[in-house]
C-alpha cells in the first residue's frame, strides 16, 4: 500500500483519539454531575404527577429527563419504568427526549465542539421539539395499541428503585457510595458507543471528501435551488444519516461537528444531533419494550418532530441573525497541548479515581454482588469495540512512523 495510505490511516485515527482528549474531561464531570443527581433523587416519588398529558406532566418529565442519564439505551429503560409505574406516554417520550438533549454533559460536548450558538439551539430546539412532540401524540393517541404496550411493560419492566429520604441519603457515606456506583455503571453503559462514535467521527472527518457531503446534502446546489428547499432537504435526510451511523447523543455530537465543517446547513445539523433516538438499535429496544407497532409510531413521531423543530430553529435563528457561520476546525479541535484541556483532564483523572474509590466501598457493603446494566445483547457490540480498538491502536502506530503527512 501507499504511503498516503498510511498517513491518512494515521491521521484518522489521530483525530478520532484527539475528539476524546478534547471532551474527556466533559463526559467525567457530566455523569459525575448525573450520578450525583440519580442518587439524591428520589425517582419513583415523581412518577405520580405524571400520569396525565397535561403541561405539568409534561414539564416534570422534562426536567426529570434533563436530569437523568444521557445513555440513549438507559432513557429508554427508565422510560419503561416510568410507564409501568403510570406515567403517561406523553410524558415518557419528553422523557425521553429531554435525557438525552437537555442533559448537562451533552451541553459541555456540543459547547466545545460546536460552540454557543449551537448549545443555545440544542436547548430552545429541545424545548420546541418535546412540545411538538407531545402535541403530536395528543392528537393522534391509538387508545388501543398503546394500552397493550403498557399492559405488556407493566408485566415485564423491572420495579423502580425503592423511595427514600435525600436530605438522609446525602449526609450518609453510603449516599455518597452510590454516586460512584452509579457514575461508574453510566460510564459501563456509555464508552462502548462513545469509542464507536469518535472513532466513525474521526475517520470520517479525514476519509471522506467534502464533495460528498455537498451532495447528499445540496449544499453544492446554493444558488441554483431555493434556499428553503435546501434546508427542508438537510432537515429530511438528516435523521437517516444520523440513523445509518448507529451512534447514540454523546457519541454523534463529533460527527455533526465534521457535518458543520463540511458545509452541511444550521438545520441539517441540528436535524441530526437530535435523531439520536432514531438509530435503528434503539427502534429495536422500543420494540422489545412495547411492540413493533408502539415502535414505528413513536419513531414516527420523534421523525416528524425532529424535522418540524430543525426548521423552526432555522427560519428563527435566521430571522434574529444567529445561524452559526461555518465551524470550528477539525484540527483545532483535536490537537494535543499543554493547554487549558490538559489540565482539565488532569482534574478529571483525580475525579475518576475518587468515583472508582465511591464505587470499590459501595460493592464492599454490598459484598461484591451489586448489579450494573443489563448486559443482553452486547457480544456483538464489544466484538465490534475490540475491532475499532484495534484499528485505532494500529492506526496510531501509522501515524507515529508516518508522522500524518503522506
Amino acid at each position: 500500500m501507499s504511503t498516503s495510505f498510511w498517513a491518512s490511516y494515521g491521521e484518522a485515527a489521530k483525530t478520532a483519539v484527539g475528539f476524546f482528549w478534547k471532551s474527556g474531561w466533559a463526559f467525567v464531570l457530566g455523569y459525575t454531575i448525573s450520578a450525583m443527581i440519580q442518587s439524591f433523587v428520589p425517582k419513583a416519588r415523581l412518577t405520580q404527577y405524571m400520569g396525565d398529558p397535561n403541561l405539568k406532566s409534561v414539564a416534570l418529565s422534562t426536567v426529570f429527563g434533563s436530569a437523568s442519564s444521557s445513555c440513549s439505551f438507559a432513557a429508554l429503560a427508565a422510560a419503561r419504568s416510568l410507564i409501568a409505574k403510570g406515567a403517561h406516554f406523553v410524558a415518557a417520550v419528553a422523557f425521553m427526549f429531554a435525557s438525552t438533549n437537555l442533559v448537562i454533559e451533552l451541553g459541555i460536548l456540543i459547547l466545545i465542539f460546536l460552540g454557543a450558538q449551537y448549545l443555545a439551539a440544542e436547548i430552545i430546539g429541545g424545548l420546541i421539539l418535546i412540545t411538538i412532540s407531545s402535541t403530536l401524540i395528543r392528537w393522534t393517541y391509538p387508545d388501543s395499541m398503546l394500552e397493550k404496550a403498557r399492559e405488556k411493560v407493566q408485566r415485564e419492566a423491572p420495579d423502580m428503585e425503592e423511595d427514600f429520604d435525600w436530605k438522609e441519603r446525602i449526609q450518609s457515606r453510603k449516599g455518597w457510595y452510590r454516586v460512584g456506583q452509579s457514575f461508574t455503571n453510566e460510564w459501563g453503559m456509555v464508552w462502548e458507543e462513545i469509542l464507536i462514535g469518535f472513532t466513525v467521527a474521526g475517520f470520517v472527518a479525514v476519509l471522506v471528501p467534502e464533495s460528498f457531503w455537498q451532495a447528499l446534502f445540496l449544499t453544492n446546489m446554493q444558488g441554483e435551488l431555493p434556499a428553503w428547499f435546501i434546508a427542508l432537504e438537510n432537515a429530511l435526510v438528516a435523521p437517516f444519516v444520523a440513523a445509518a451511523t448507529f451512534i447514540g447523543s454523546m457519541g454523534n455530537i463529533p460527527l455533526a461537528t465534521v457535518l458543520a465543517s463540511n458545509g452541511v446547513l444550521f438545520a441539517g445539523i441540528m436535524g441530526f444531533i437530535y435523531s439520536d433516538l432514531m438509530v435503528p438499535p434503539l427502534v429495536a429496544t422500543n420494540a422489545k419494550y412495547y411492540g413493533w407497532p408502539v415502535a414505528l409510531y413513536v419513531a414516527g413521531i420523534m421523525f416528524v418532530s425532529i424535522v418540524a423543530t430543525a426548521l423552526i430553529l432555522d427560519g428563527t435563528f435566521a430571522f434574529v441573525g444567529w445561524v452559526p457561520e461555518g465551524a470550528r476546525e477539525i484540527a483545532s479541535l483535536t490537537q494535543f497541548a499543554i493547554d487549558y484541556t490538559f489540565w482539565m483532564n488532569v482534574a478529571a483523572a483525580v475525579l475518576v479515581g475518587v468515583n472508582l474509590y465511591l464505587q470499590r466501598q459501595h460493592e464492599s457493603d454490598h459484598d461484591g454482588h451489586d448489579h450494573g446494566a443489563d448486559d443482553e445483547g452486547l457480544s456483538a457490540k464489544q466484538a465490534v469495540v475490540y475491532i475499532f480498538i484495534t484499528v485505532l491502536i494500529g492506526g496510531l502506530v501509522a501515524f507515529a512512523i508516518t508522522g500524518g503527512t503522506g
